[in-house]
């Protein structure tokens, strides 16, 4: 059969060799403006301000050390399952009986029995409102943090979000014509935010405030006076309020999660989870949306939601049979996170490497899977955590991110994961400490020379 003019036109091969058909190049056959230089192609301009270095230039840069054959221990990322971590079994197990039904697309925020779970947690919180014709089930929190905030700006949009953030954020608000602004978490405060000066930053433009608790990077929880404050700005000045909560259960010591929902009666509440990090459960992608509080003018809003979760048909059915044993089934979290779980003894070992070292700095986490130490401005006035990064990566295999790829003008901090070992976390604070020494040692050398 002959093929019409211009399309493509290839041979039998005679010796089965799929590599041999690389012999027919197929630029050969198109001819035309889309071959010229100047159409190119080349990244939207909207990404000059994206980055996510979670898994950016020094996690390549691990790839091809692996590669070479050098084992790289990776702090770089909060992915329970690559440390050993087990999704609960029960989780599994609900999978694996809804296989069977999970075949065809469901209903775009989700099947019932999830979306039935999810507003019963959120009910027994507090969050008035909740319901599961409201809630949406996504393919991560990820999708419906994208979903949430695309329904929602219009081009030069203000967002308030938390500096350090959960990266994630800034990008899904410039990628759909936002503008994100922060409002500063500082160490000196424990890296809980200000409200006085967040509330200084609301402009006409602002539509709304991102809150995430147990907070990623830092770990810090916010105390019910600052989650009050926080519901009762986003009321007075009519902010869509939005919260992650994907930590809501890793706790430590006496911390304390309060639902930010429960306090903004008054207030469009968006609270974002998942079974991600509780449940150890991220390759499920499985997250939801809960919409609660005054719905006063948001029935628009709620129809874009809509709009937008119809437009990717569904989330992933086969793991949506596991949100309603998570949320229904037994606390597999708290043994993690109690004094001699695996996770607490992890953080134990950052805490005593840190207080052990005169360099560093550490703000206890109180929450979630990571802690975010600091370099003593003092004793290394030149330090730049993303060259360090690199010197670690190189020197000694350890792959962290640099503080300052967590949106804040600082670059003095590391975040590292809690998820190894408190044998390998001692290990890999020996090895930061010894580049960190040299550090220590080369700055007033510098000096004497300038």
């Amino acid at each position: 059969m002959q093929c019409p003019p211009g399309s493509l036109d290839l041979p039998a091969n005679p010796q089965g060799d799929p590599g041999s058909i690389a012999r027919f190049p197929l630029a050969a056959n198109f001819q035309g403006p889309l071959m010229s230089a100047t159409r190119a192609p080349h990244p939207a301009q909207r990404l000059r301000d994206v980055r996510y270095e979670i898994r950016g230039e020094l996690s390549r840069r691990a790839h091809q050390i692996e590669a070479l054959g050098r084992a790289v221990v990776r702090l770089n990322i909060g992915n329970p399952g690559l440390f050993g971590f087990d999704t609960p079994a029960h989780l599994r197990e609900a999978v694996a009986r809804g296989l069977p039904a999970s075949e065809a697309y469901c209903h775009q925020q989700g099947l019932p029995e999830a979306r039935e779970a999810v507003a019963e947690q959120q009910v027994e919180r507090g969050a008035p409102g909740a319901h599961p014709e409201r809630i949406f089930i996504g393919n991560g929190v990820s999708e419906l943090i994208d979903i949430a905030l695309r329904g929602l700006l219009d081009p030069g949009d203000e967002v308030l979000l938390p500096a350090p953030d959960y990266p994630l954020w800034s990008a899904a608000t410039v990628l759909n014509g936002g503008t994100a602004v922060y409002y500063p978490c500082l160490a000196s405060n424990g890296f809980v935010p200000s409200v006085e000066h967040l509330e200084a930053l609301i402009t006409p433009r602002t539509r709304a405030l991102v809150v995430i608790n147990p907070n990623n990077p830092t770990g810090a929880v916010y105390p019910l006076a600052t989650i009050r404050a926080l519901a009762d700005l986003a009321t007075r000045h009519r902010l869509v309020l939005m919260s992650d909560e994907i930590y809501d259960g890793v706790l430590y010591d006496d911390a304390r999660f309060e639902p930010i929902a429960v306090h903004a009666p008054d207030a469009l509440c968006l609270s974002f989870g998942g079974l991600s990090k509780v449940h150890r459960a991220c390759g499920y992608r499985a997250g939801w949306l809960s919409v609660s509080g005054s719905l006063a003018g948001a029935q628009p809003y709620l129809h874009a939601l809509d709009l937008l979760a119809a437009l990717r048909l569904c989330a992933n059915v086969g793991a949506q049979w596991a949100i309603a044993a998570a949320l229904r089934g037994p606390d597999t979290i708290s043994p993690l996170t109690a004094p001699g779980g695996r996770l607490h003894e992890t953080r134990r070992a950052v805490i005593a490497a840190c207080a052990g070292n005169p360099l560093m700095d550490l703000v206890t986490p109180q929450g979630a899977l990571y802690a975010f130490p600091g370099v003593d401005p003092a004793r290394c006035p030149d330090f730049d955590d993303h060259a360090f990064a690199l010197d670690l990566l190189e020197r000694e295999a350890v792959l962290l991110v640099p503080g300052s790829s967590f949106n804040v003008p600082y670059r003095n901090h590391l975040r590292v994961t809690l998820l190894p070992d408190a044998v390998v976390m001692a290990e890999v604070f020996a090895r930061i400490a010894r580049t960190l020494s040299r550090y220590a040692a080369i700055e007033p050398a510098r000096r004497h020379v300038a």
